[in-house]
């Protein structure tokens, strides 16, 4: 391997982490055409486009290889065919775990019962992880939050070469900057990234100081998308199911979010009073929405096809439990296509729709308000941004000028 290109010690260009089923994965940290050509050469290497890393088989001849491209390269402990890891000796000079590392800290599993993902992490930041999600389960965040900040942590741990006790703060900024800068990731994506690694390191590790000097992006101002009544109209047409027909209904005469509609309960539902209770929205709120007479009529048709005893209004393809978010995403998707909608078709854009629609009508923005579950009116005034029922009123200039020469 003589033509391979060698690196000395301090300079390794690569970062080497456990991946799952028996891989590895090589993040480059900066591309060079010879490291790329060297890496193509290893048998069974795959690249992970969406990650931006290299997956490698975690064999003994992968290792060596390894070891010969890049000199003085850390690789994690290799794992016997059990899976269990096997020991080795912590280096001298290595810090300490920040967060002690429970009896379950190597588990896949937190302590909220659902999956951690921690695999292929070194112990510190697994320790890390799951002591946030216990921390988490304590203090109440919803299951979402709780999923979306653990899979933060987990994006950036496995860019760092330090421990959890060993980030600074230009750690924290080098990272978010590639997020942007690189990746090219929305706002609110780099400011959800923020707010899990505050959480992390104010709430946890109890280390503050690392993002103290660290500026939260400034909030994009985007407008929501909204159908047309004609398009909801054909949009109601070209349903194939009970089901699919009267997913489109609920999700345009309630304004629910679509984590809300999935988990709406047979009882939930109050024909008499015309309206539907929301158990635990956004912000762990009950509240009540509309039941129009047609969306009644279409649930109706749907339940008749469901079991007498079913408890979720949209049951799922697994005895006791709901319709997953996914699956009425992509039946939404597939409906906006057939009703030849060229705007993308969401459960969201159905809820913006609900709201506009309604406003258009003349209905107070604070009884809005109360349907969408919005915390304040400040939320729900995005909605007159949209409305065109007080720029329909305003003559265009250019249809004047054409009124006063015809010629034009």
């Amino acid at each position: 391997m003589s033509n391979e290109p060698s690196y000395p010690r301090r300079s390794v260009p690569v970062t080497i982490l456990r991946g799952g089923e028996g891989r590895l994965r090589l993040r480059l940290r900066e591309f060079e055409r010879k490291t790329v050509e060297a890496v193509r050469r290893i048998p069974g290497r795959r690249w992970n486009r969406s990650m931006r890393f290299w997956e490698l088989p975690d064999t003994a001849k992968t290792r060596e290889t390894l070891r010969q491209l890049f000199p003085g390269v850390r690789l994690p402990p290799a794992t016997n065919p059990s899976g269990a890891t096997q020991s080795s000796a912590t280096p001298s000079g290595a810090h300490s775990a920040a967060v002690s590392s429970p009896s379950s800290a190597s588990s896949p599993f937190g302590p909220d019962g659902g999956k951690t993902d921690v695999a292929g992490l070194p112990a510190e930041w697994e320790a890390a992880i799951t002591a946030m999600s216990r921390d988490m389960v304590l203090r109440g965040l919803s299951p979402r939050t709780r999923k979306v900040y653990r899979g933060q942590v987990r994006r950036f741990a496995r860019s760092m070469d330090e421990r959890p006790d060993g980030v600074e703060g230009h750690h924290v900024a080098n990272y978010l900057h590639y997020l942007s800068a690189v990746r090219e990731v929305s706002r609110s994506y780099h400011s959800q990234a923020l707010s899990a690694l505050r959480y992390l390191f104010v709430h946890v590790l109890r280390r503050p100081v690392v993002l103290e000097r660290i500026p939260r992006p400034k909030r994009s101002r985007r407008l929501p998308f909204v159908l047309s009544r004609p398009e909801i109209s054909r949009l109601l047409k070209v349903g194939r199911s009970p089901q699919e027909r009267a997913l489109v209904m609920m999700l345009y005469s309630t304004g629910m979010r679509v984590s809300e509609l999935v988990r709406m309960r047979r009882s939930d539902v109050d024909r008499d009073r015309r309206m539907v209770r929301v158990r635990q929205g956004k912000g762990a709120k009950d509240r009540y929405t509309l039941l129009s007479d047609r969306a009644a009529e279409a649930l109706d048709q749907h339940l008749d096809y469901q079991p007498a005893s079913e408890v979720w209004v949209f049951p799922g393809g697994r005895p006791g439990q709901h319709l997953t978010t996914r699956s009425v995403q992509k039946t939404l998707a597939r409906a906006g296509e057939r009703a030849q909608i060229r705007k993308k078709v969401t459960p969201h854009v159905l809820r913006h729709s609900f709201a506009t629609h309604l406003l258009e009508a003349g209905t107070d923005i604070r009884y809005i308000q109360e349907l969408l579950g919005h915390a304040s009116t400040r939320t729900t005034e995005i909605y007159t941004h949209v409305s065109g029922k007080d720029l329909a009123r305003i003559r265009n200039p250019l249809d004047s000028l054409a009124s006063d020469d015809p010629d034009i």
